[in-house]
């Protein structure tokens, strides 16, 4: 029987990874900044897990005086958001899983302004059900609240469902907490946690729709 489905946003149902690129090059070109300082902010900006204020910080003190804090801020919430894309098959699996009856909903750390952005300029809030930001409910994932908030946003169990992401300790460790199954999305990397593990393993959240939908 169909049930819920949390999906994560970051590197999962978007390329976060690839969007923040393209908004670093093109802030350094904005500024005439070295090209060479994308290596930099990609490894200050760990795919997203470093604090901004962190961030900031560190940015403000390479750049000084050379760029405005606001244009910093401004790339610092926007940047990224304005460049994400939906892949096609990702957009089509999550209207299959719609059209068979599944709940689906985002579960997302961050910031509630950037991710909602990321949301609506990929049309994935007319995709799924709902979604939850972890600054709006005071948790990050894996905690389990951030899930059972989820399942709360659109008015369903967590019995039967599934988590789908991209981070083991965020996502898959996240269900092993709340006792669901989950689909881990690999991007082609080894999975090398002995603590706990994915029901299944995908190379991209197509397929782990795909896995999720198709389970017995």
């Amino acid at each position: 029987m169909a049930a819920l489905l949390m999906i994560d946003l970051d590197n999962t149902l978007v390329d976060r990874d690839a969007a923040f690129e393209q908004a670093a090059t093109a802030f350094l070109a904005a500024h005439a900044l070295p090209a060479d300082d994308l290596t930099w902010l990609k490894a200050l900006d760990a795919s997203g897990y470093t604090p901004r204020r962190e961030v900031a910080r560190a940015m403000s003190r390479r750049y000084g005086t050379t760029v405005p804090e606001p244009a910093v801020r401004t790339f610092l919430d926007r940047g990224a958001a304005e460049h994400v894309t939906l892949p096609e098959p990702t957009r089509h699996a999550l209207a299959r899983a719609r059209a068979g009856g599944w709940t689906c909903v985002i579960v997302t750390n961050g910031r509630v302004v950037q991710q909602e952005t990321k949301i609506r300029r990929t049309g994935l809030d007319r995709l799924v059900d709902g979604w939850v930001v972890s600054e709006a409910v005071g948790y990050k994932k894996p905690a389990p609240e951030v899930f059972e908030a989820a399942a709360a946003a659109v008015g369903a169990g967590l019995e039967g469902a599934w988590v789908i992401g991209d981070s083991a300790h965020a996502d898959i460790q996240g269900a092993v907490g709340v006792g669901v199954r989950s689909v881990w999305v690999s991007g082609g990397r080894p999975w090398t946690e002995t603590a706990y593990r994915p029901t299944r393993i995908a190379a991209d959240t197509a397929t782990a729709l795909h896995f999720a939908l198709t389970a017995n």
